[in-house]
């Protein structure tokens, strides 16, 4: 009986020895393709990942080139000796105003244009047609501004009627935004109203109330209080004319309508990642937006 049991289990050995080296094989040549193919299809990744960044930092570099070559052409024609005619001028501040909106601030070319039309000799008809080739591209910029401002943060508007402003300032009824979990006050008061340049002078009054991310010695609560004055017009855009707020907010008020009787305004608030590429943000509110970034992290990781 053992040596028949020892002979079974010969036999065994004898079938499973050469399919265990035939599996062992398949086993080796398997991970050694499926891992060349992982390696394979990861290195292409990587590959077309550092194609598509090149070709958009090239992209990018390309346009930044196109973007100095024009502003130096436009900004040349308005310094060139000799005179030039209003329709060059006109047309070269829609290009500027068009392209470089976001990052320069072209108020005192549209004031400076306006005032030449006012002050040269030019027919009715065609002194009317420039002024209202300027209001227009003013508010279309205006408009598109604000669509991305709102967008990022949040705002309200307000009607102004100039029967009460004849007597006494008139203050708008109030209003709350919330922008980053910030909640501020806003009151609008305005002051004055001219009509032929169809601008507004108004305080604008920010109350911040008891802030959680604000750091104090005591537990006691505290608001925060900005008041300012200043004069807006249709030559004002949000981007570029706007307050500067605490945990690097900005503030603008905007006109979006000026008739006899009435005027429109929207204020807008919105994170200053969004205010122009000239707008810097100070030091202390980087660190602020550092420490709140990874406390934020922190805070998910835990979770």
């Amino acid at each position: 009986m053992k040596n028949e049991k020892k002979d079974r289990w010969d036999k065994v050995d004898i079938i499973l020895k050469p399919v265990g080296g035939l599996l062992t094989a398949i086993a080796v040549s398997s991970l050694g393709f499926f891992g060349s193919q992982f390696l394979a299809h990861r290195q292409s990744i990587e590959t077309n990942s550092r194609l598509y960044t090149e070709l958009l930092s090239k992209r990018e570099e390309a346009e930044s080139e196109l973007r100095k070559d024009m502003f130096k052409s436009i900004i040349d024609s308005f310094l060139k000796q000799g005179p030039a005619s209003i329709e060059e001028k006109v047309l070269n501040l829609e290009l500027l105003i068009y392209n470089f909106h976001e990052s320069i601030n072209l108020k005192p070319l549209f004031i400076h244009l306006k005032k030449e039309l006012t002050e040269k000799v030019f027919e009715d008809e065609t002194r009317m047609a420039y002024l209202e080739r300027l209001n227009k591209v003013a508010k279309e910029i205006t408009r598109k501004q604000m669509f991305v401002l709102e967008g990022a943060g949040d705002s309200f508007s307000r009607t102004i009627e100039f029967d009460r402003l004849q007597n006494e300032h008139v203050k708008l009824y109030p209003g709350n935004l919330k922008v980053n979990d910030i909640e501020r006050i806003f009151r609008i008061i305005v002051l004055k109203a001219d009509h032929d340049a169809k601008e507004l002078k108004i305080r604008l009054e920010i109350i911040t109330p008891d802030d959680p991310n604000r750091e104090r010695d005591t537990d006691q609560k505290e608001d925060t209080y900005i008041t300012c004055e200043f004069w807006v017009g249709f030559f004002d855009f949000p981007m570029i004319d706007n307050t500067r707020l605490s945990h690097d907010q900005r503030s603008a008020i905007v006109i979006t309508n000026f008739t006899e009787s009435t005027a429109n305004v929207t204020l807008l608030e919105f994170p200053g990642s969004h205010a122009s590429l000239k707008e810097k943000p100070y030091l202390q509110e980087v660190i602020e937006n550092l420490n709140k970034t990874g406390k934020s992290l922190g805070e998910s990781k835990m979770k």
